[in-house]
């Protein structure tokens, strides 16, 4: 696929009429309600099933007074037929979370979450190279030996470096054209990915201790470059270190130590170890490669430098939470650089409200003013 097409892809795809937004989320909501064409055409009061048929390919606009008796037989609002800063019946998302968590909960993080990809997609109009999106040679059937060998090769192809953390968030932006979003998340949530045609977008909770995030960050890196054969979990669980878990969230977090704690920087560390002790080594380590010094541990078992045995000696309670002090650690700033750039270019060209983005990132007026000055953006609008 030439890069061309994938522009003419990627402009079709983003400047949807608004009859076409209408015509694919009434299909979309008649889907949801299990209606058929022939059923919801006599609801609308229509002659035959071809009406329908017509609205949801495009070719037949509904009246005013149609869409409003489609939103009462649908039971949405009209923002759910007219609203481009919502993805509707769009994206497919991994969350990482507590496995005790409210789905209700969840959903409605979800919900917002989505609007913020959407306002993205509908503000920046971004295109990208190609339609076409690299994938990781691994299947369920993939050995972990297999998952970490394709991280260690990832690292090399994408120049990661010594310490990939440092740039792995780079690489996903000019390899894959992916958004990564940090954000106010809820206690019970880590990360997500959510997979569009347009753009791939991971989200991380910028509260998690930095070499969480960092491996969040990776784990989710492997979930976007095998959805296809790999579909993974709408909601996936916290899966400790060294544990049990679905198969598929066994070869993430697998991939994802090697992507991060790639062997080519472990191993002149762990010769030059010496008589060093384990803990002060592991948390030296964790602090250099911007990881926590638990997944380091684990990261020794799986290269075969630590035994089993050899676990009963280390002692998670020494084992800093990333290799130093939480409060010394730094939060990343609300979104990124390229989200509030964009956002903020659309205040000023008025093609959103300053009430309309204060709304959808869920701020008041002061707070976003606040993050427009925390990248550099001068405050578009009076106090």
């Amino acid at each position: 696929m030439t890069a061309s097409y994938g522009s003419r892809f990627m402009r079709h795809t983003l400047k949807l009429t608004m009859n076409d937004l209408i015509a694919r989320r009434f299909r979309l909501a008649r889907e949801r309600t299990g209606l058929t064409q022939a059923q919801l055409s006599e609801k609308l009061g229509f002659k035959d099933r071809q009406t329908v048929a017509a609205i949801e390919a495009g070719q037949r606009k509904l009246s005013a007074e149609e869409l409003v008796r489609a939103m009462q037989v649908l039971g949405v609002d009209v923002d759910y037929f007219t609203d481009p800063l919502r993805l509707v019946g769009e994206g497919r998302f991994n969350w990482r979370a507590r496995k005790d968590s409210d789905p209700s909960f969840l959903q409605a993080f979800e919900d917002k979450a989505g609007r913020w990809i959407a306002t993205y997609r509908y503000l920046c109009k971004r295109e990208t190279a190609s339609a076409l999106k690299p994938r990781l040679p691994l299947t369920e059937r993939s050995t972990y030996e297999e998952a970490r060998t394709a991280a260690e090769a990832l690292g090399r192809e994408w120049d990661l470096g010594e310490i990939p953390a440092l740039h792995l968030e780079a690489r996903l932006r000019e390899r894959i054209g992916a958004l990564v979003l940090y954000v106010e998340a809820p206690d019970a949530i880590s990360g997500a990915a959510c997979l569009l045609p347009e753009i791939s977008t991971i989200l991380i909770n910028r509260r998690e201790p930095e070499g969480r995030r960092h491996y969040d960050l990776a784990h989710e890196v492997f979930h976007l470059l095998t959805w296809e054969q790999m579909p993974p979990e709408h909601y996936e669980g916290e899966i400790p270190r060294g544990g049990k878990g679905r198969r598929i969230e066994q070869l993430a977090d697998n991939f994802a130590s090697a992507l991060v704690m790639p062997e080519r920087t472990l191993a002149p560390r762990w010769q030059a170890r010496g008589q060093d002790d384990i803990h002060h080594w592991l948390n030296a380590t964790a602090t250099e490669l911007l990881v926590t010094a638990v997944a380091l541990k684990w990261r020794l078992v799986q290269l075969g430098w630590l035994a089993k045995a050899d676990l009963h000696d280390i002692h998670d309670i020494r084992l800093v939470a990333n290799g130093r002090p939480r409060d010394e650690q730094p939060v990343p700033k609300l979104f990124s650089v390229e989200f509030v750039q964009c956002l903020h270019d659309a205040v000023l060209r008025g093609a959103i409200s300053v009430r309309r983005s204060a709304s959808l990132l869920d701020m008041t007026l002061h707070d976003l003013a606040d993050l427009f000055r925390a990248y550099g953006c001068p405050v578009p609008f009076d106090l």
